[in-house]
């Protein structure tokens, strides 16, 4: 559960008090496909996963569930009979909704074999308007826990009462669709393990740099290539934790601490093995509640893992030992909750694959470097900034021997990450202006019999978040806040110098709003709300897909598809990931080219 209280001075305006005194009308007009222009409803232009034609199996997991309460409502699943496996593609889809009243928003988790199937935040209601959403997820990937039955659960702790009167509702199913004729399904992981508090899911609350979320694994003993999809979301203390400071600076900045860095570290058999850059996801409530209605901040409701190449330690995974797996969260300060999944190929015509890690420059801790320009003077204001970086080069290498030859796998990763704050603190006046970049790029080189092909992957995940809290003495009192957010991920692969496939998604949101108070501290409205949010996938196959939503005052005012598009539609073919998560199989590829 989120905290009900920030660390940070400018972020403590409860959003259940906004939401009582707020009421919102609206002049509906109907706007295919799903929106409708005046609305207060959530409205956001991420795009559904693009599905086959092949008509698919519907699995129900839960159906209208209430959450109204911390306990765990446990489901299960059982295999279609009508859509036996492989599946061309398996979509979870999930509708949630809440009443008009008050509430805090919360994280919701689905659990299915006690792996991670979905992971989100949740819409805060106003005293007069009720919300609902819908979030898709593509998890072909984890096609291997699909084939038998299993037990699942659904996590999304809430407190209702007479103050809080939000109770949360929710459906959610699974659409398999069966292999398309005459195309071959695309590989999928053949064993998906779980990264979690236990046998049926949980996620772990990391408090501390030394906290770790472990699973110890018997792996296959022919383990060809393996991946890590990490999830790290903050909270409580590390809800804010792009506006932390260090320790020593914390009580005069009136800030969090710990620094503003964070990055999620995985280890096996306490050997660090990768690095997930940690994405500043963005609560409903957070900051200033009104930013994001209608649209909430990139990923908030749909929160999507990074996913980690731990391949060149496949022979290592292949001895028939038991291994641990670990990840932890570096400068963790309580708390970042922690889950993921260890996906699995095997080599179908080896019985024992054999081979070393052959290189590892990758450092366990990279502390961040410090650049404080701050200047304090006499009366005890503060101006200035106050910089922190990290920068991370490293390369990890290893070969297995496989019925089909010696494959050589070497990751190589650049990390730069810089929060750059600029403080303005006075008598009337506090203000913290954030910029922050976090850049990765990833490549992977696979070698064998005499071919090479790299996998590249290019993440950049900005954030620029300025607010002014303006408290004159004696006058009313204003927060201003601006925030632009945004997910940028491009994806290549190529094949002995030849480019394969190639996409890029670009996710901005860009809110602003200012919050007005009398002069002692009464809420008494808002000013200049406004929002828009762009997406836009785009790839070498022909897919396209672009939607813009604008908002104004909490409601809705336009909705733009398919501009630039062939024909100003969207397109984006069945088998591609416009998301960024992972590149298509290279087999469904060739035969859509």
């Amino acid at each position: 559960m989120r905290s009900c209280f920030a660390s940070h001075p400018v972020i403590i305006f409860s959003s259940i008090l906004l939401s009582s005194l707020l009421s919102t009308s609206a002049t509906a007009a109907a706007l295919p496909p799903g929106f409708t222009l005046g609305s207060a409803n959530v409205a956001i232009a991420d795009p559904a996963v693009p599905r086959p034609s092949s008509q698919p199996c519907t699995v129900v997991l839960f159906s209208n569930q209430q959450f109204a309460d911390f306990n765990n409502h446990s489901f299960n699943y059982a295999p279609p009979a009508a859509c036996p496996g492989p599946w061309s593609k398996v979509v979870l889809e999930v509708d949630l909704s809440i009443n008009a009243g008050n509430q805090y928003d919360r994280t919701a988790h689905i659990w299915l074999g006690g792996v991670n199937i979905y992971t989100g935040t949740t819409e805060e209601p106003s005293a007069t308007v009720a919300r609902n959403w819908h979030v898709e997820r593509d998890i072909t990937d984890y096609s291997a826990l699909l084939n038998a039955a299993q037990q699942g659960s659904v996590d999304l702790g809430n407190i209702v009462n007479s103050t809080y009167t939000g109770i949360l509702q929710g459906t959610a199913t699974l659409q398999l669709y069966p292999a398309v004729p005459g195309f071959k399904p695309a590989r999928t992981p053949d064993v998906v393990y779980p990264m979690s508090a236990s046998a049926t899911g949980g996620a772990v609350a990391l408090n501390t740099t030394t906290d770790q979320l472990t699973q110890t694994i018997t792996f296959p003993r022919n383990v060809e290539r393996a991946f890590i999809d990490v999830l790290a979301q903050g909270q409580s203390g590390d809800e804010f934790w792009y506006t932390c400071v260090p320790n020593a600076l914390s009580s005069q900045l009136q800030s969090c601490g710990s620094t503003a860095f964070r990055e999620a570290e995985i280890s096996i058999d306490g050997q660090a093995a990768g690095v997930a850059p940690v994405y500043p996801w963005i609560f409903t409530g957070g900051i200033d509640p009104l930013l994001w209605r209608p649209t909430p901040g990139v990923q908030t409701l749909n929160l999507l893992p990074y996913r980690v190449d731990i391949s060149p330690f496949a022979a290592q995974l292949s001895n028939g030992q038991s291994h641990t797996v670990a990840i932890s969260v570096y400068n963790a300060n309580n708390y970042f909750l922690a889950s993921g999944a260890v996906l699995v190929y095997r080599d179908p015509k080896t019985v024992q694959v054999t081979g070393a890690l052959t290189s590892n420059t990758l450092a366990a801790i990279v502390a961040p470097t410090i650049n404080n320009q701050l200047v304090t003077d006499s009366q005890g204001n503060v101006t200035g900034t106050l910089t922190t970086s990290s920068k991370r080069n490293f390369k990890i290498a290893g070969y297995i021997q496989t019925s089909h030859g010696r494959i050589d796998t070497m990751v190589t990763q650049n990390m730069h990450y810089q929060n750059k704050q600029a403080f303005t603190i006075n008598s009337s006046d506090y203000v913290q202006n954030i910029s922050q970049q976090t850049e990765v790029e990833t490549d992977t080189g696979v070698f064998s019999n005499g071919s090479e092909a790299h996998e590249h992957h290019h993440a950049n995940f900005p954030l620029t978040m300025n607010i002014n809290y303006a408290t004159p003495p004696g006058q009313p009192v204003t927060q201003a806040t601006t925030v632009v957010q945004a997910f940028d991920n491009s994806n290549w692969l190529a094949l002995n110098g030849w480019m394969i496939y190639q996409s890029e998604v670009h996710n901005k949101v860009s809110p602003s709003d200012t919050l007005n108070f009398d002069a002692s501290g009464n809420f008494t409205g808002n000013s200049g709300q406004q929002s828009v949010q762009k997406y836009t996938f785009t790839d070498s196959t022909g897919s396209c897909y672009k939607r813009t939503v604008t908002s104004s005052a909490g409601l809705l005012t336009a909705v733009t598809d398919g501009k630039d598009c062939r024909g100003n539609q969207n397109a984006p073919r069945w088998f591609v990931d416009p998301y960024g998560i992972a590149l298509p199989d290279l087999s469904t590829l060739n035969m859509y080219r």
